[in-house]
């Protein structure tokens, strides 16, 4: 059985590798807990869903890894849109104030950081997150230094699923979909990668496996410290040193 996944776990198709791109909610760090905490007290204070708390199968389901706009609509169909953002960015604000006290990187990130260094990998972040939230999150994990793109999707010209924001990635790193790969954790980042032509590695960090799969997820890792995920970097080093080998 292995041997029959093993394939599946390579990344060795897209070396030379130039770049890696990181999602950022439930990628870097653990956060949808501290979303769908923020989500649970404003939509009780408007009665939403006849003041019944939402739970997180209907948070993963509706909300998780959307953009606003996917969010608003999910919750609110019969909304006007900018009411439903309005909604949307009062959860923002609550989030923030945790997410500023509370937020944890995902186990073992600090290491894949420190590899992408390492070997002089450019590097961006790619998310639905509002600017705000998202370059509160990377300066609160101590990577504003990091990552020389931060891509937001209400930025480019349409948000996650859609490939517009992994796009936008590539060209301002000028780098190529054919020597790149993406860590996501969801669904709808997942099809956003695979739709621009780039090879991602899915965190079942909180969303369902099998969604993360049919998604197009290249493999799925626990969390950074997933021997899987060491093995395949381990690999793709290797064939790296072959290619600069050969070509010398």
């Amino acid at each position: 059985m292995a041997n029959d996944q093993a394939p599946e776990r390579s990344l060795t198709k897209i070396i030379p590798v130039e770049a890696v791109f990181f999602d950022i909610d439930g990628t870097l760090c653990d956060s949808d807990p501290l979303h769908h905490i923020a989500y649970q007290d404003v939509l009780k204070e408007i009665g939403y869903n006849n003041g019944v708390t939402i739970d997180e199968e209907f948070f993963i389901k509706n909300i998780a890894g959307r953009s606003d706009e996917d969010a608003a609509k999910n919750l609110f169909p019969d909304w006007d849109l900018e009411k439903g953002l309005e909604v949307i960015h009062q959860k923002d604000v609550r989030y923030r104030v945790r997410a500023a006290q509370i937020l944890e990187p995902v186990k073992g990130l600090y290491d894949v950081i420190q590899w992408v260094r390492e070997r002089g990998l450019k590097r961006a972040a790619v998310t639905n997150a509002p600017r705000i939230n998202a370059e509160l999150m990377i300066s609160k994990l101590g990577l504003s230094d990091f990552f020389q793109a931060v891509i937001i999707g209400s930025e480019c010209e349409k948000s996650k699923p859609s490939p517009d924001p992994y796009l936008k990635a590539l060209k301002e790193l000028n780098v190529s979909p054919d020597h790149t790969f993406i860590f996501e954790d969801s669904q709808s980042g997942i099809r956003a990668g695979v739709a621009a032509g780039i090879p991602v590695i899915g965190l079942a960090t909180r969303n369902p496996e099998n969604s993360l799969l049919e998604a197009g997820a290249t493999f799925l890792i626990k969390d950074y410290s997933d021997p899987k995920l060491w093995s395949a970097l381990q690999e793709l080093d290797s064939a790296e040193a072959k290619l600069k080998e050969k070509n010398a």
